[in-house]
């Protein structure tokens, strides 16, 4: 293992014996393979003590809006079978006559449609799939598109749908076929995950409804509403299949989303307004522009680096919904974890 790797090791080691997480499992590599790699910590701190091991499946939450969304969008914006600069009522008849329609899929993937932000859509729309698709497509909007960058997951769920009726294709058969299969990962899919797999998967929050940690089913509670199959969450993978992910952002090939897409996607969208933002992707806190570095993070303690200039990439796949909800502690994990991924040899 490298001087960087042994930094990193102790760094996520540290955050276990904080009680910031249970366990993690990280890599570090370039577009020729993995680096570094490794994993501490406990599976579930409950007995029996069993280790976390580097191909446990994780909740990767948000990272679903990377490997799920943005990934099949770019094959359909390769294809020609989608403008992202159109306002989406131009080709799609469900948000015409409503907000939506004056919206285009770039301001989406900036976060600069003016979209309501996060909310209980049960609480919203109730829990038909029907209703809730038809109240997020015919909502009004929270601003003026294109006024201010702010985060908001419907952003990702509406171009789920979007890429769901441009393809007619569900979104998981979608990834599969045009993302995860043409890369090899074999071991990345939508939940719930069968009873073998999800046993061995990182457990994540409590849920009072079943007395246990959800362990295989998304912990997020739109996307268990719609199934466990939806833009914003939903996806479940391992350290090997990420690495093989981020391999293809430094050297895109036949199969999947090309060297076009990432580039346009790496770089920044929004001009002057902040937080600057690329396609999904940002960059990554504490960095400069220099330094080319991009992230992306989910709710559960994932995360997501890559960098065209400096040709390598990292994963932090960490369980820390298990004691908390509370961002502080994984934030500083996160940015300790990127400045020894990516420290000069």
């Amino acid at each position: 293992m490298t001087h960087s790797g042994h930094r990193i090791e102790d760094l996520l080691r540290d955050g276990v014996h904080r009680r910031v997480y249970p366990g993690a499992v990280w890599a570090v590599g370039a577009a020729a393979g993995t680096r570094d790699s490794g994993a501490v910590g406990l599976l579930d701190p409950g007995p029996p003590d069993e280790p976390m091991r580097p191909d446990t499946p994780f909740d990767l939450a948000s990272l679903t809006k990377i490997l799920a969304v943005w990934s099949v969008v770019g094959t359909l914006v390769e294809a020609g079978k989608l403008d992202l600069r159109a306002p989406l009522g131009s080709f799609w008849s469900e948000v015409v006559g409503h907000p939506l329609a004056s919206v285009t899929a770039h301001q989406l993937l900036t976060h600069t449609a003016g979209l309501p932000l996060r909310a209980n859509l049960r609480n919203l729309y109730g829990a038909d799939p029907q209703d809730v698709r038809d109240g997020v497509l015919h909502e009004a909007l929270h601003r003026p598109p294109g006024e201010a960058v702010e985060y908001t997951d419907r952003a990702a769920l509406v171009l789920g749908y979007l890429a769901e009726r441009l393809s007619g294709r569900q979104l998981d058969r979608l990834a599969a076929e045009r993302v995860w299969q043409p890369l090899g990962m074999t071991r990345t899919r939508f939940g719930p995950l069968p009873a073998d797999t999800a046993a061995r998967c990182a457990p994540t929050e409590y849920d009072d409804t079943i007395g246990a940690h959800l362990r295989g089913t998304v912990h997020d509670f739109s996307a268990r509403l719609l199934g466990g199959v939806c833009g914003i969450s939903g996806v479940f993978s391992v350290a090997d299949d990420l690495a093989r992910f981020l391999r293809h952002l430094l050297s895109p090939g036949d199969g999947s989303f090309g060297p076009a897409w990432v580039r346009d996607s790496l770089r920044v969208h929004t001009a002057e307004l902040t937080p600057p933002r690329g396609l999904f992707w940002h960059p990554a806190p504490g960095t400069g522009p220099g330094e080319d570095i991009w992230v992306h993070y989910g709710f559960t303690g994932t995360g997501m680096w890559v960098s065209p200039r400096q040709r390598r990439w990292a994963i932090l796949l960490t369980n820390k919904l298990y004691y908390s909800r509370d961002r502080g502690p994984i934030t500083a994990v996160r940015d300790g974890f990127r400045a020894a991924a990516f420290a000069r040899p």
